[in-house]
């Protein structure tokens, strides 16, 4: 069986359903067809989609789609190439490919709708929520974008517009704008009426912001507060008058972190003019800050931050990601050689010296990439800022010196162990700088960074490490020269 008659299957009805070439169930061997029923379909519960699909086992597709939740099934298609993606999305009802088609990131979005036909394409992207659909198109090639837009409803791409009006990163590109707004003079009894007959079409109901007449904000009431009050009572009365909000243009990263500090579940979105013109749910906030981290963390590990699913990515797609960084730390780490380049009549002269290099500036690098990552997530979710700059500079320093002592300790034993008392507190002494510079160092770049408008997360701990290695060298060798006389 094709994998087109493979989609085409799951709109066959049963008692006109084609067996499968290898399936037991046949005319000539109904018992056994029952005997191994229960078997057959714990097997199939066990097998991924992915073989199942490859071995056209339809019922078994189907089976596997209809016992996973939405994200789970998202995830396998995730993984898969463009053409298993799209027989498998087929074979899921309308209802649970909307559902299952928004748990989706925007690239594998894509990769579904340029295999789906006409009138499919169309249901799908109509029924998605305006601000998923705003997200994926603005990531799409403007072929795609163009086919979404013309394929809407007037009502859905007004809306979809208007998000995509909003710049890269801001909130207006993932607020809601199917908002039921109350006005400030309704008593509770009007409040519930009002929300039953607006809120079919709206993203959530559960938080309300309050407006004015002109739909200026002026605070907000959840709907417990409306079930849980008398019907004769205002909503003026409820109302928290100072909400947190952000307006449409903020970064959309800044709005999940006060999300994440306040512990609301909603978010006011409001314009220049403070009228309300979206909400910014959980769901979609939990989103922002994984694709913000998940860029932190590319960038510190020295890699650019790539789309889509990692297990469906190409080798040659990650390694051109990475192999930037590399080349660029690779030219920074000629500095290590030069240093030792320059310092080569002192190592001639203590050879024993070089033993400890590896030992001396692995500890630094370490000491700086911690630095680094602990400074990038304090100012990631508000704990520092560029104001505390020399207070990080203070408190990490004597960090790294009391790291550089308890080292310092473990490295005299092991120096006099191996090469004299000498050798070993020259080690000792340079482990105790070395550390001290490095956590200053790895503690600092970040929020110079952030000073100059730089992305923080640049400042990734191979290129802290890098540098700490070259300084290193220099500290590792001068006390040498200085403790020892040569």
């Amino acid at each position: 069986m094709s994998q087109i008659d493979l989609v085409e299957a799951r709109h066959v009805p049963a008692d006109h359903a084609v067996p499968e070439a290898d399936s037991p169930r046949t005319e000539q061997q109904p018992v056994v067809a029952e005997d191994h029923s229960v078997t057959e379909a714990l097997e199939i519960l066990s097998e991924s989609v992915r073989h199942l699909v490859e071995t056209h086992r339809v019922d078994g597709a189907m089976d596997w789609l209809d016992n996973r939740p939405p994200h789970v099934i998202a995830d396998a298609l995730a993984r898969m190439d463009a053409v298993q993606a799209g027989v498998v999305f087929r074979l899921l009802d309308k209802d649970r490919a909307i559902t299952v088609f928004e748990e989706l990131e925007p690239v594998d979005q894509q990769q579904i709708l340029q295999g789906l036909r006409e009138k499919s394409f169309r249901d799908l992207v109509e029924a998605m929520d305006p601000d998923d659909r705003a997200r994926m198109l603005h990531e799409a090639p403007a072929k795609v974008a163009k086919k979404v837009l013309a394929g809407l409803s007037p009502r859905e791409r007004r809306m979809t517009a208007a998000l995509l009006g909003y710049p890269e990163g801001s909130v207006g590109l993932y607020m809601t704008p199917e908002v039921v707004a109350l006005p400030d003079n309704l008593t509770v009894a009007q409040a519930l009426a009002w929300v039953r007959a607006k809120g079919g079409n709206a993203e959530t109901v559960y938080t309300l912001p309050v407006v004015d007449c002109g739909r200026r904000l002026t605070g907000i009431v959840e709907l417990r507060e409306l079930v849980l009050h008398a019907p004769e009572a205002m909503v003026s009365e409820l109302v928290v008058t100072e909400p947190a909000f952000v307006r449409a243009t903020d970064s959309a990263e800044k709005a999940a972190r006060l999300m994440s500090s306040t512990n609301d579940i909603n978010l006011v979105v409001v314009d220049s003019e403070d009228r309300v013109v979206g909400l910014l749910t959980i769901d979609d906030a939990m989103e922002v800050l994984e694709a913000a981290d998940s860029e932190d963390v590319a960038k510190q590990a020295g890699s650019a931050p790539w789309e889509g699913h990692y297990m469906a990515a190409k080798v040659f797609q990650l390694a051109r990601y990475r192999a930037l960084w590399l080349m660029l730390l690779l030219f920074a780490a000629t500095l290590t050689v030069s240093v030792t380049d320059v310092f080569s009549t002192t190592l001639e002269q203590a050879a024993s010296l070089a033993l400890f290099i590896p030992l001396l500036i692995g500890a630094g690098g370490n000491a700086g990439a911690q630095a680094a990552t602990a400074c990038v997530r304090a100012l990631a979710v508000g704990e520092v800022r560029v104001s505390d700059l020399f207070k990080v500079i203070w408190r990490e320093c004597r960090v790294g010196l009391v790291l550089g002592s308890m080292l310092a300790a473990a490295g005299l034993l092991i120096g006099t162990l191996f090469v004299g008392p000498k050798i070993a507190v020259v080690v000792a002494i340079t482990l105790v700088i070395i550390c001290g510079w490095a956590a200053t160092i790895g503690g600092t770049m970040p929020l110079l960074a952030k000073k100059f408008r730089i992305d923080p997360a640049v400042v990734s701990a191979p290129m802290v490490t890098t540098l700490v290695d070259a300084t290193g060298l220099i500290i590792y060798f001068t006390t040498a020269k200085l403790v020892l006389g040569i």
